[in-house]
């Protein structure tokens, strides 16, 4: 796992669930935290419409950040390490988000929705991340598609653990929970590519989304309590 890069200071809430930090005194390092900040918010503007991560120039995300082509390496290496910054600033604050929604206990339907609606509203308050990652999930180039699999086998890895302290999960082995939470994942996933396509003032259709995946969620675990992997080996 790539070692995440985070913000020691202040910080005021801007668009798309951003923050711009505060400079405190002797603001030498918060003005790089700012400047890398802003490569990533350049390239995630340049990525609004059809363009792939592959099509971006080094070039203009440093104009779009206000920078020189030079200056760009004080902060990334290359393309390639500012993709896996974007990754990582997609799904950093997911995996807490989404362990506190699942942290009330036993999977009821009211906590069903309740996971389905975070995930879901979290999606939609940061479009350009996750547009980002459904466009290069499948399409982009081989490192960056490597570099989602990797965030969304952690994420898997990190449901199936919680799920095992389930006392009404205790039927399944290690390998039919991480197979749970893998179905589980896809539902929200499936779903979260919906919302994307959704204009946001379309509130019709963005809560059939959340419906439909619910009750697709639904369906999981009512055939999960019904599962014994004791009794579904080869």
């Amino acid at each position: 796992m790539r070692s995440r890069k985070r913000s020691d200071g202040p910080s005021q809430p801007v668009g798309d669930g951003e923050t711009v930090e505060t400079e405190p005194d002797g603001g030498r390092d918060w003005r790089k935290r700012r400047t890398r900040r802003a490569l990533i918010n350049a390239a995630l503007a340049l990525l609004e419409g059809e363009r792939s991560f592959s099509s971006l120039s080094l070039r203009e995300v440093a104009r779009g950040a206000r920078i020189t082509p030079a200056a760009f390496y004080r902060h990334f290496s290359g393309m390639e390490e500012l993709g896996h910054a974007l990754i990582e600033d997609s799904f950093e604050s997911l995996h807490e988000m989404m362990r506190k929604a699942r942290a009330g206990g036993l999977p009821s339907t009211r906590m069903i929705r309740a996971s389905v609606k975070v995930f879901l509203d979290h999606v939609g308050a940061h479009r350009a991340h996750f547009s980002f990652i459904a466009k290069e999930r499948f399409s982009g180039s081989t490192v960056i598609r490597v570099a989602i699999r990797k965030e969304v086998r952690l994420w898997v890895g990190e449901l199936a653990v919680d799920l095992s302290r389930f006392p009404a999960l205790g039927k399944f082995s290690a390998e039919d929970l991480q197979m749970l939470a893998g179905l589980m994942v896809n539902v929200v996933v499936a779903a979260s590519e919906l919302v994307l396509d959704t204009p946001p003032k379309d509130k019709d259709a963005l809560t059939r989304i959340y419906h439909h995946a619910e009750k697709q969620m639904r369906l999981v675990m009512l055939g999960a309590g019904a599962w014994d992997s004791s009794r579904s080996s080869g």
